[in-house]
């Protein structure tokens, strides 16, 4: 499985504008590209939505070697449903811990110098008040799972993610393709798992000639494929090929061609200003404001 690596997990997110604060003067973060779109995403990147919609990009770093935020915006949705599936996001930063003090923005000491901070829309963030021994401070991402012996079988056998930590009393299991990577836990929560509307999506890059084969071993297994093989475009950037998965709690999972990847996922200094000119002239509250309608929820 060499060569495997973890990439980024996708957000739908509904206040773009409070989104993006908390990723930048929280977290610390930057905006490593941005990208608008006319029509939705052929494989549902930005959900099950055929409108406008916005990728956003952010991280502490390249996603050559870092683990980034993709943010999805939909223009015509006003919120999305949490479910109990993303359990949330490990973040080793001093820095975040000391800007969210500053910001007077919400903190919940959960043990010992660890913190939970809220993103807009809900999602969790634990914030390890220390500074991070490795050069990307994103340490894991945490998912639930309905049967922790099942799940853990189906990404590390056929995935091919190595265990690094099992802890049966806690029903967690860490697991990932390099020591230096951002890590997978999966805890097992005995009950369905409920991906709500703002269920998102965790993405590795691979070489490109093993997505065929990743599609064949799922189909031998019968485990769900929610996107076969295909290419997708970014106008004036590189085409990419994917294959995207579901496990058996139904997490979507991104198989994406690393040599592709590798090209569109160049930092693009101009990122930030292109997010901040978007959202400049993102009109869509006022329009639904003025006919006194409220903006949907998903």
């Amino acid at each position: 499985m060499g060569a495997r690596r973890a990439l980024h997990f996708v957000f739908k997110v509904a206040d773009r504008a409070q989104t993006v604060r908390f990723y930048r003067e929280v977290l610390g973060m930057r905006v490593l590209r941005h990208e608008e779109f006319e029509e939705g995403c052929k494989a549902t990147c930005n959900g099950p939505y055929d409108g406008k919609w916005s990728k956003t990009m952010v991280g502490y770093g390249p996603e050559d070697d870092h683990f980034v935020a993709e943010l999805t915006y939909n223009y015509g949705v006003g919120d999305y449903r949490l479910g109990n599936d993303f359990l949330g996001m490990t973040v080793v930063s001093h820095q975040a811990v000391s800007n969210a003090r500053k910001l007077e923005w919400p903190l919940k000491e959960i043990s010992g110098g660890i913190y939970l901070v809220e993103a807009p829309g809900g999602y969790k963030f634990y914030l390890e008040d220390r500074e991070s021994p490795k050069p990307d401070p994103v340490l894991k991402v945490t998912l639930a799972v309905s049967s922790l012996p099942r799940s853990v079988a189906f990404w590390s056998k056929l995935l091919g993610m190595k265990i690094y930590q099992e802890d049966e009393p806690q029903q967690r299991v860490l697991l990932g393709y390099a020591e230096d990577q951002c890590k997978l836990e999966l805890r097992g929560i005995g009950q369905a798992v409920n991906h709500g509307t703002a269920f998102g999506r965790i993405a590795f890059s691979c070489p490109k000639e093993q997505l065929l084969d990743i599609e064949a071993l799922m189909k031998k297994e019968n485990q769900k494929i929610l996107t076969p093989f295909v290419s997708l475009d970014t106008p004036g950037k590189a085409t990419v090929q994917v294959v995207i998965l579901a496990d058996p709690d139904g997490h979507e999972i991104c198989f994406v061609g690393g040599e592709g990847f590798r090209e569109l996922s160049k930092v693009d200094p101009n990122g930030g200003k292109l997010l901040d000119e978007a959202m400049a002239a993102d009109r869509s509250d006022e329009w639904f404001a003025k006919r006194n309608i409220t903006k949907p929820s998903a």
